[in-house]
């Protein structure tokens, strides 16, 4: 397929997204969900789903701290400033109350103009440092992504999706590419099925010719195993971590049309493939530099900015690239960045450790973490081998924690004296 054209055409105006169906309500939901799950770790999540009638006391056990957090969460990634909006949240502790100030409040930013509080969103990194990186996207410029890549699944009448929607993935292919498929001017938006909870297993009686499935790569997988075969005019999109080619290439002998996104938090999409190995093609916004670390995008008004890569990009030309490994040792786990040598940090906390070396495991070895503990002179291996997963599950999230233990008295290293891979179990 040709690369997207570049044309006034295909950029779309910014929108009123907050007004169409329940986008809002996901977004709100999504994230406050994820925010109370992530200031309460190893505990039970709250429920996964949050009608308007929820009351966060009542109903979720919030305390006056986590209510705090969780309005700060939500001025913060809506950009809601205005109008102290923030104490109208805590004097309404509902979730219907908090999605009526969010519209309030996008409606007063949308019709301030194109100042310095235009539409944007902020949306956070998934890495675990403690201090989650935030992004900032002009709400102009994800409508531009949206206009290019919406032209890529045209016929969608339906978006069946398996990520949340406060993440730029799922924010960008739920709440955007639905209004965009109904067309620039229409005045609502194709439906959006949300499909977390049925899970891959569904998929074969749920989808049907005229859906876009949006899912990452562990939720493909899943996927694959479970329905040898899709019925035609079914499209896939996967993104937020690679896609291994023999996945995509079963997917497609199934018959399934899968879009491969290219991209991150910091820069949103930069490129897209449909075949496992090709280049991906980068979205005709964006640009090769001379400097190996940036991309240049040409904006909605027609100037330039430079971005940072989060990868390192092999270019066959100008327009294709294949990326390369992460400049900052990230890793991608179900989705989500992880850093190794942070969850190593972490183990080596324990008073019975003494130092941890975590890896992503390789791909005949699985796709979540495993790490190698040396314990501390005198420590109770056999009791360590047994406690430290569980003291690890309250300091760490589910996609960082190792699944795969392995202890030794000293850790793998190479004979140049470099960290070295391990075998599971083999030590």
């Amino acid at each position: 397929m040709p690369r997207p054209p570049h044309s006034a055409s295909s950029v779309a105006r910014p929108g009123a997204w907050w007004t169409h169906g329940a986008a809002l309500h996901r977004v709100v939901a999504d994230l406050l969900a994820a925010e109370l799950a992530q200031m309460r770790p190893g505990r039970q999540p709250a429920p996964a789903s949050w009608s308007p009638d929820t009351r966060f006391v009542r109903d979720l056990g919030v305390d006056s701290l986590e209510l705090m957090g969780l309005g700060t969460t939500l001025v913060e990634a809506l950009h809601l400033q205005r109008g102290g909006i923030d104490e109208q949240l805590l004097a309404r502790p509902c979730v219907g109350d908090w999605i009526a100030s969010a519209r309030a409040g996008l409606e007063a930013c949308a019709r301030a103009g194109a100042d310095s509080d235009a539409p944007a969103l902020t949306f956070r990194t998934s890495g675990s440092s403690g201090s989650p990186k935030r992004c900032t996207h002009a709400l102009a410029t994800l409508e531009q992504e949206i206009a290019a890549l919406a032209l890529l699944v045209p016929g969608r009448r339906r978006v069946l999706s398996a990520v949340p929607s406060h993440h730029i993935y799922g924010f960008l292919f739920t709440v955007l590419m639905p209004r965009r498929l109904a067309g620039v001017d229409a005045a609502g938006a194709v439906e959006v099925v949300d499909i977390r909870q049925a899970g891959p297993a569904a998929l074969a009686s749920l989808a049907r010719a005229g859906d876009l499935v949006v899912a990452h790569p562990g939720w493909w997988e899943a996927a694959a195993r479970v329905a040898p075969a899709f019925d035609a005019g079914i499209v896939g999109v996967t993104s937020t971590a690679p896609c291994p080619d023999a996945l995509a290439a079963t997917l497609a002998a199934a018959g399934l049309r899968l879009l491969q996104v290219y991209g991150s938090s910091e820069t949103a999409g930069v490129g897209w493939r449909e075949r496992a190995g090709a280049p991906f093609t980068l979205l005709p916004h964006w640009s090769r530099t001379d400097d190996p670390a940036t991309l240049a995008r040409t904006l909605p008004d027609g100037t330039a900015r430079r971005y940072p890569l989060q990868d390192r990009l092999d270019w066959s030309d100008a327009a294709h690239f294949l990326p390369a490994g992460r400049i900052d040792d990230a890793v991608q786990v179900g989705g989500t960045n992880v850093f190794p040598a942070y969850v190593a940090d972490v183990l080596a906390l324990h008073p019975q450790v003494r130092e941890a070396a975590v890896r992503l495991m390789r791909p005949d070895e699985g796709q979540r973490l495993k790490a190698f503990v040396v314990a501390q002179p005198g420590a109770d291996v056999d009791a360590l081998r047994a406690a430290l997963p569980v003291w690890a599950a309250g300091r760490l999230t589910v996609p960082e924690r190792p699944v795969a233990w392995t202890f030794g008295p000293r850790l793998p290293l190479q004979a140049s004296g470099k960290p070295a891979d391990w075998i599971i179990d083999a030590c």
